[in-house]
């Protein structure tokens, strides 16, 4: 292998639409019609639900939280509140510090990230969390293959 190019995991489509079908299950359980977006590690949208009731600001909310979690490599709540306000402003709503947005690593590098919106504050962790597990779950059971 030459040293001009790397070998690191990625998120496939097929492994954003797990997640967004683990999501939307946990929120139809929950009777909390969420937004719902999955992103790769440079933040470009892999998969994305709007469920029938939710808010349609949260469009916006949701894949932010995904591409902050991204972008950052940890949940959107670690991040200060002060300076996620401050980032927002300047990034123009691309940035924020708002709840349930989830980084998505493996073998400690960044594949991608998972945002939801539209709930309460809990009801989006809840459904953020559920897209984690099931993506946990399934690597757990399949090797990673490296591109």
């Amino acid at each position: 292998m030459s040293d001009l190019v790397g070998t690191r995991p990625y998120l496939t489509y097929k492994g954003a639409q797990l997640m967004l079908e683990a999501a939307i299950a946990k929120a139809t359980a929950m009777g909390a019609p969420q937004c719902i977006a999955v992103v790769d590690a440079g933040g470009n949208l892999l998969a994305f639900a709007r469920m029938d009731g939710a808010k349609y600001l949260s469009v916006h909310t949701a894949l932010a939280k995904a591409r902050t979690a991204a972008s950052v490599g940890k949940p959107t709540w670690e991040l200060d509140e002060t300076v996620g306000v401050r980032l927002a402003l300047a990034s123009g709503g691309a940035i924020t510090a708002l709840k349930a947005g989830l980084p998505l690593k493996i073998d400690g590098v960044i594949v991608g990230g998972v945002g939801v919106g539209s709930g309460t504050a809990e009801e989006d962790m809840e459904v953020v969390r559920a897209a984690e597990e099931a993506f946990r779950a399934a690597l757990a059971e399949s090797p990673v293959t490296r591109a």
